[in-house]
């Protein structure tokens, strides 16, 4: 199949349009855990684009667990994807997966989090960048007291990139004695449930002795606001991304200070987009927008990198204008709020 799809390609490309070029293509995706609300949109984008090029999509889910997705990366490549987009659960455990592409000739396109491998193309949001947003709405939010970081999974690299970009914004005030870290915790998983379990120990050691939380993502913001709202805590400053629709209107009723918008349609799409390229036969470091970076570790990687927005109380209607959710879903339970809800 893959030197059929890509003779194909060479011959036939200055006849045939784009749908009739990716025809027999297979883009196989791995997904780290479907069931968290973010993916389910990326995959309609993805599914989406590949319908737009005439591709096939085939998928698995590793529900979480790195040995799992190592075998359903194994099914992917026998049911004869000729591209991988890859959400890798472990970016350390992924390796051999990416192995097992190269030995076949099949690209591997890295999404959303760093695979830490040349062979891998990088397509993700500048987390960086999305960390020092988080900081910068907390701090405007509470520019003195005590802080929390609930970071993100100790096997996800974006973990450490958010902590980073958090720690730029937050350093002047710290050594201003404006701000004190009282309590860090990485997040198992990112789970919401584990997020809540780190929160919870952190009041009862800080005799709930918190003024502000900069949480890394909206699950883990979640699982910070239930905490919370148990001690009665509700509606101090917490920060998250993703623009999940649940703290999209936890930020419409004032529980949740901002989610860092990272527009899901956009990263799917391109995935899809950089995947049928390279299928066809498209190298690296010609993939459209493509740049070179360097990893924390050292590494080169061609990467894309799309850029994210904050989203607070103050640009609530931005979100509904580009139909990521509905204004009933935004304002739902919302009294006396922000545009749109008001």
């Amino acid at each position: 199949m893959k030197f059929f799809a890509t003779a194909t390609a060479v011959i036939a490309g200055a006849v045939l349009g784009t749908a009739s070029l990716a025809e027999d293509l297979v883009i196989g995706v791995s997904w780290s855990n479907f069931q968290e609300e973010r993916w389910k949109t990326d995959e309609a984008a993805i599914k989406a684009e590949l319908d737009e090029h005439g591709a096939t999509y085939i998928s698995a889910d590793a529900q979480s667990s790195s040995a799992k997705q190592l075998s359903d990366i194994e099914s992917l490549i026998a049911q004869g994807a000729d591209a991988l987009i890859i959400l890798a659960q472990d970016a350390q455990a992924i390796g051999p997966a990416v192995q097992a592409a190269a030995d076949e000739g099949i690209p591997v396109v890295g999404y959303d989090r760093l695979i830490e491998d040349s062979r891998a193309f990088y397509l993700t949001f500048d987390n960086v960048e999305v960390g020092r947003m988080q900081a910068r709405a907390v701090l405007e939010a509470a520019p003195k007291g005590r802080y929390v970081m609930i970071k993100g999974s100790p096997t996800d690299p974006n973990a450490d990139f958010l902590r980073g970009g958090q720690q730029e914004v937050l350093q002047p005030a710290i050594d201003a004695g404006d701000i004190e870290i009282v309590g860090e915790a990485y997040t198992d998983g990112w789970l919401p449930a584990n997020a809540q379990r780190n929160m919870e120990q952190i009041l009862t050691a800080t005799d709930n002795g918190v003024d502000a939380v900069v949480a890394s993502n909206d699950g883990t913001a979640g699982g910070v606001v239930a905490a919370l709202t148990a001690q009665g805590m509700e509606g101090i400053p917490v920060s998250g991304q993703d623009g999940d629709h649940a703290a999209l209107n936890r930020v419409a009723k004032g529980t949740q200070t901002v989610s860092v918008w990272k527009d899901a349609r956009d990263l799917g799409r391109e995935a899809a987009r950089i995947a049928v390229s390279m299928a066809k036969g498209t190298q690296m470091n010609g993939i459209q927008n493509s740049e070179l970076w360097t990893s924390p570790a050292g590494t080169e990687m061609n990467a894309v990198f799309l850029a994210p927005q904050p989203i607070t109380r103050d640009n609530l209607s931005v979100v509904v204008d580009a139909q990521w959710i509905t204004k009933d879903a935004l304002c739902q339970g919302v009294t006396d709020g922000p545009a749109p809800c008001n």
